[in-house]
């Protein structure tokens, strides 16, 4: 395999937005924003900023002839997916890779049913503490990706030509022996500050300071753990700790994207979250209460949005 000099971003959100941004300022690489629609037109008049710089990053419709791309990143909110995969059709070539930062468990599955899922590698993004506003985004920890095969006791071809993208960009990576725990992990940390910050209308400083937010977001994330656990995948109270760990050295005022969806009155993805956590519970049988609870919470704050 060639290494990756074209790249793709798809979803211009927060995390796309500091993805494309550090590969637009890294050699080799060629670097493309997809969009359509109005989407599209705002991309290509006013650009990306991003910590104050502005990025005229390129701006293609999916309709347009392109070169396959090497790399495609999507970091779109699950609700978008299935209209926009096939937006990359033709930017997907022999040799190119394709990463989500997707919340949820399902969009790698989602993307491989119509890609091939020897094109796609899993990937969680971790400790980015980003806000959005507009075309600006604004970060002080950018995190890093966690991302490989589902088992990558011996990384293959692909995991290292992706990592060294990446290494090159100033993306920080890791490439974790069990990317599927590691989905879950981000999955059960997701279900919990995600939703309780959207509830409580709290960014990250009040989990750092407040036992009874803490509380209220441990409550979710023990009912991910015992689902977990009944499936197969090791979670357990210590990967509590590991999210403690990280909550640590977030912006106190950073925001969860539930969070800031519901201030900006937009559609959440409470229903890859609570709603994930419910459908399996009944699936397997387990009480999940509270995330049953914040998943009407969450239903009433973006029925009745300011």
């Amino acid at each position: 395999m060639n290494e990756i000099k074209k790249v793709a971003v798809i979803g211009a959100g927060a995390m796309g937005a500091i993805y494309a941004s550090k590969f637009f300022d890294a050699s080799p690489f060629s670097t493309v924003l997809v969009a359509r629609d109005q989407r599209y037109d705002r991309l290509r008049a006013d650009g990306l900023v991003v910590n104050g710089k502005p990025y005229a990053v390129p701006v293609i419709h999916p309709d347009e002839a392109a070169t396959p791309a090497d790399l495609i990143i999507v970091a779109l909110k699950s609700h978008n997916l299935p209209e926009a995969v096939n937006d990359l059709r033709n930017l997907v070539g022999g040799e190119t890779t394709l990463i989500s930062v997707m919340n949820g468990l399902d969009s790698e599955e989602y993307l491989g049913s119509v890609y091939g899922m020897d094109k796609v590698l899993y990937a969680v993004a971790v400790g980015i503490d980003a806000v959005r506003e507009g075309n600006s985004v604004t970060y002080t920890n950018p995190g890093k990706i966690l991302f490989g095969e589902a088992d990558n006791s011996h990384p293959n071809e692909r995991v290292r030509r992706v990592h060294t993208a990446f290494e090159r960009a100033g993306v920080v990576t890791e490439t974790p022996p069990d990317m599927i725990r590691v989905l879950w992990w981000k999955f059960m940390v997701n279900v919990g500050v995600n939703q309780a910050s959207a509830a409580l209308r709290a960014p990250y400083g009040v989990f750092q300071s407040s036992p009874d937010a803490q509380a209220l977001m441990d409550a979710l994330m023990r009912e991910v753990i015992v689902l977990a656990q009944h499936i197969g995948v090791n979670l357990g109270e210590q990967d509590l700790d590991g999210w403690y760990a990280v909550l640590k050295t977030l912006s106190p005022r950073g925001k969860t994207s539930m969070l800031q969806d519901i201030e900006g009155g937009r559609k959440t993805e409470v229903e890859i979250f609570a709603g994930k956590v419910v459908e399996l519970g009944k699936i397997h049988g387990i009480p999940t209460p509270v995330n049953q609870t914040l998943l009407s919470i969450v239903h009433v704050l973006e029925q009745y949005r300011a």
